[in-house]
């Protein structure tokens, strides 16, 4: 039998639950004991009940956020290339195979998303260009 992680981490709505697993007991049997709760979000750790979290489970709780926080960007990014991929199938579907009566349950939805979208993204590039332009003025001054 494979050997067991000494933690175990239940993924939850912005964090987790995590667990001490053993099994030293008579019957060999896993427990799972609830060490802490934390967030991901605001990074937030809170023991569970009157458990003292040592060092190396801090620590191991930091690794375990760290590696999560690297998934959850990854999928982010992974997300935002689906999106680019489903607005190119959604031009070609309206384009080629939708209805008036599907244009005219999706048009004006589509419309105010892709206008919320196009007026962030414009703005986000502005402010990247100007600070961009002001590192360089700084850097030549």
């Amino acid at each position: 039998m494979t050997e067991l992680p000494e933690y175990y981490f239940r993924i939850r709505d912005n964090g987790a639950a995590v667990f001490r697993v053993t099994t030293e007991n008579r019957q060999r049997r896993i427990e799972m004991d609830e060490i802490a709760v934390i967030n991901i979000r605001n990074g937030n750790v809170k023991p569970h009940g009157e458990h003292v979290l040592s060092d190396e489970e801090q620590a191991v709780i930091a690794d375990w956020m760290a590696e999560r926080r690297a998934v959850l960007a990854e999928r982010d990014i992974d997300d935002i290339h689906r999106a680019v991929d489903y607005l190119n199938l959604t031009t070609h579907w309206a384009q080629s195979r939708a209805s008036d009566e599907d244009l005219d349950d999706v048009t004006d939805r589509l419309l105010l998303a892709m206008h919320d979208l196009r007026s962030v993204l414009v703005r986000k590039k502005a402010d990247r260009v100007m600070a961009q332009a002001k590192t360089t003025e700084n850097a030549e001054g």
